[in-house]
């Protein structure tokens, strides 16, 4: 069975993360240290520094950073997010959970932070939790097509087919090119034996322009 990893992930914003190589990064980490040294009340010095960590994977450096900020400045939103982002990382989703909640209180409507408060809920196995984010995210954020697509990726592990297709049709009618949307309706079909939709479905997403090609192995499966 395909496995759902959609928008549980949550993703670093920083377009620049991809734009240096771990030498370069790590360069910048011996740059800032010095320059920390020299300014330690700093914050956006150690939040450039925490985004290094992060770019090389050394989330207990990001987050001791991260927690520098904001004994400087408590309500710190980049802090609080990222430092989530990296406790994820660690499993330590107690702690993940404590940062969002935080966050989420001085910015309640922020979809990735709330994405990623659900997948944290979902890490600790608190599956009416989970639910009622996931219920609250779409709420929220109607004219998402993420925030359907959480939730229709979490159904679909408890295997609640019916809400899920129902779900992923949502997301794929906000956004009606996006393949994956498409083969995770699909996937869901087939879990309920119903060939001849998921055929359909896959018709449609042709019809709209999505290419044959990426579906083949669907529409294989669908014979």
């Amino acid at each position: 069975m395909r496995k759902h990893i959609l928008l549980f992930t949550l993703l670093l914003s920083a377009s620049s993360a991809f734009a240096q190589t771990p030498q370069q990064w790590r360069d910048s980490v011996s740059t800032l240290i010095e320059e920390i040294r020299l300014n330690p009340r700093s914050t956006d010095l150690r939040l450039r520094k925490a985004e290094a960590n992060i770019n090389l994977r050394q989330w207990e450096y990001a987050i001791e950073e991260y927690g520098s900020v904001l004994r400087l400045d408590e309500h710190n939103l980049a802090a609080l997010y990222f430092r989530a982002f990296c406790q994820t990382q660690l499993r330590h989703y107690d702690l993940a959970k404590n940062d969002y909640d935080a966050f989420l209180a001085l910015q309640p409507r922020h979809l990735e932070a709330r994405l990623g408060l659900a997948h944290v809920l979902q890490k600790m196995g608190r599956k009416a939790d989970t639910f009622d984010e996931l219920n609250q995210i779409v709420q929220m954020f109607p004219d998402s097509a993420d925030a359907y697509a959480a939730r229709a990726a979490y159904e679909t592990e408890q295997k609640l087919y019916d809400v899920a297709a129902y779900d992923w049709e949502e997301a794929i009618r906000l956004q009606p090119k996006n393949a994956d949307y498409v083969v995770s309706k699909v996937d869901v079909l087939l879990q309920q034996g119903n060939f001849a939709e998921a055929r359909e479905t896959l018709n449609a997403a042709v019809r709209r322009g999505i290419p044959r090609g990426l579906l083949k192995e669907w529409f294989d499966k669908c014979k």
